[in-house]
């Protein structure tokens, strides 16, 4: 296998973070004068009732640094997902000039159960119908290509619009470049200057995005 080469600025002049208390205290200022964080994606919630700890002072404190933010929850598959949705509502601000609401689907981390389609789309529908269209714009799901392959692969439409946000360490994602997908995760052991320890690192596709609108002060070569 070739070794992997890292997105370049050039490629997709949009990067950026996501995180959550396991990062510990952020020094957002620092963070956001170097170019390859334009964004940041935090965790809100997770399930009907945890809130991350420290949600409240990154959703401010990277406002105030300039930073485009984004909310994600973390979707359980033991709790009803109009619970779920109450979390979310009691939590993250409406505010203007943020990524859309993203939920987050996956395994690891989460509880035991392994739902089926059917227990999976019908329990992401009543999380959205509850939400009730709070949070403007087409939601980001975010997976990996296992989860897509599984349950989204095929079932587009069981499942509310979304944008896509697919986890792939090191390597490009499956789908047609940069046209299916809207984020890509591309590392998880990321090093910057304000954070202690690993972070996420990410990149934004332009070129089918409904947000670019967001970072009007950077365009591509």
């Amino acid at each position: 296998m070739a070794p992997f080469t890292p997105p370049t600025l050039a490629d997709y002049p949009i990067q950026g973070i996501d995180i959550s208390h396991h990062q510990g205290v952020i020094d957002w200022h620092v963070v956001a004068r170097q170019p390859n964080v334009r964004f940041a994606i935090m965790k809100a919630t997770e399930g009907g009732d945890h809130r991350d700890t420290l949600f409240a002072e990154n959703w401010k404190a990277a406002k105030e640094a300039g930073i485009v933010r984004g909310a994600y929850h973390f979707f359980t598959f033991c709790r009803p997902g109009r619970e779920q949705a109450r979390n979310v509502m009691t939590t993250v601000p409406v505010e203007v000039d943020t990524l859309p609401l993203v939920i987050d689907l996956e395994f690891t981390g989460n509880c035991g159960k392994v739902p089926t389609l059917d227990e999976l789309s019908t329990e992401i529908n009543a999380f959205f119908d509850e939400l009730n269209g709070t949070y403007p714009g087409r939601p980001i799901f975010y997976l990996n290509q296992q989860f897509f392959d599984q349950y989204l692969k095929g079932n587009k439409a069981r499942f509310p619009d979304h944008y896509l946000w697919l986890r792939s360490i090191a390597q490009e994602p499956r789908q047609n470049d940069c046209r299916d997908w809207t984020i890509w995760q591309y590392a998880d052991n990321g090093r910057l200057e304000g954070i202690q320890g690993m972070v996420d690192l990410n990149v934004l596709c332009l070129s089918q995005t409904g947000f670019a609108d967001l970072f009007p002060a950077i365009a591509r070569n």
